[in-house]
């Protein structure tokens, strides 16, 4: 494969990319705030339902954006990688990664590109992630978080700017995962391979992570995700296998860590979560899964799960 100069100067060089499973009727309003600032955008839709479909295939009609149906849900990774080679194909030099709830700034791409430009090391950096909001929070940020970025462990899959020069080197989202640390585990890859993740200080979007419900436990606060029981169990998998292959844990000591893990989670759903029964078997079943290398989808007897990617 190969890429003519990766130096980026407007965000036409750029193509979005979101995965879509189930999208609301607000969709295509928020994804018309990104058209303006990028090249094309690429919708990788993982088997939603009919009058899904029609709305995306209407959106589609836009010579800028291009959409992939798959007949199923692929899983996260699977959407994202065949999203990135369509922009491959179309010649593009960078890819941005966008959920389907993800509300976007008018100034994120532009802001992205200026962060690229003036990072020192820009021949190692493998992904710029986007600050975010979550909820209603809409206060400006303070004037040390306005400009400029910091250096980040991983960064979450929406409002990543990835240089496919880059991505061609690391390699593609591990699938065998499906959802949930995808995002993690290919930020750890690539700085495992000697790149450098970093995130911007200033808030580009407006993004949640799952449905957050805060509590009051005597004197403490507390908060939950309230996640499905589907990506409990991706969760504790997941994390079970970041832990054997990153922890750098002597013997088995990575099984205890996400064991232990598994426990606090599981005490967090019992204290504020509903269905607790079906969730706190499916952290156990995602534990065990990790620990055995059981990869890929959970069996189809369990519940629809959503793709976004947290």
């Amino acid at each position: 494969m190969k890429f003519e100069s990766d130096q980026l100067t407007s965000g036409k060089e750029v193509c979005a990319v979101a995965v879509t499973y189930h999208p609301d009727a607000d969709f295509g309003l928020r994804f018309n705030r990104i058209l303006p600032q990028v090249g094309r955008l690429v919708i990788v839709d993982n088997g939603s339902d009919e009058a899904e479909i029609k709305m995306l295939q209407e959106l589609a009609a836009s010579p800028s954006i291009t959409l992939v149906l798959n007949l199923d849900n692929l899983g996260i990774a699977r959407a994202l990688n065949l999203g990135i080679q369509r922009a491959v194909t179309l010649g593009f030099k960078c890819v941005l990664l966008l959920d389907q709830d993800s509300c976007i700034d008018d100034d994120m791409v532009q802001t992205l590109i200026a962060v690229r430009a003036a990072y020192p090391e820009r021949d190692r950096l493998a992904v710029i992630g986007a600050g975010f909001r979550t909820g209603d929070k809409t206060t400006a940020p303070s004037p040390e978080e306005s400009g400029g970025w910091e250096e980040a462990e991983s960064v979450i899959t929406s409002g990543s700017l990835i240089t496919l020069r880059t991505h061609a080197a690391i390699g593609e989202f591990r699938e065998d995962f499906f959802i949930d640390y995808v995002d993690t585990e290919y930020c750890f890859r690539a700085r495992a391979k000697g790149y450098r993740v970093i995130r911007t200080r200033k808030p580009l979007m407006s993004h949640s992570i799952g449905a957050i419900t805060h509590h009051r436990l005597l004197w403490l606060d507390k908060w939950t995700f309230n996640h499905a029981a589907d990506r409990r169990y991706y969760i504790a998998r997941n994390d079970t296998v970041m832990l054997r292959e990153y922890g750098h844990y002597a013997m088995g000591l990575w099984a205890l860590k996400s064991f232990g893990r598994c426990v606090r989670l599981c005490k967090r759903i019992v204290l504020y979560e509903e269905m607790k029964i079906r969730k706190i078997a499916a952290v156990a079943q995602g534990w065990w899964h990790g620990i055995r290398g059981h990869m890929g989808q959970r069996p189809r007897r369990h519940s629809k799960l959503s793709v976004r990617a947290a």
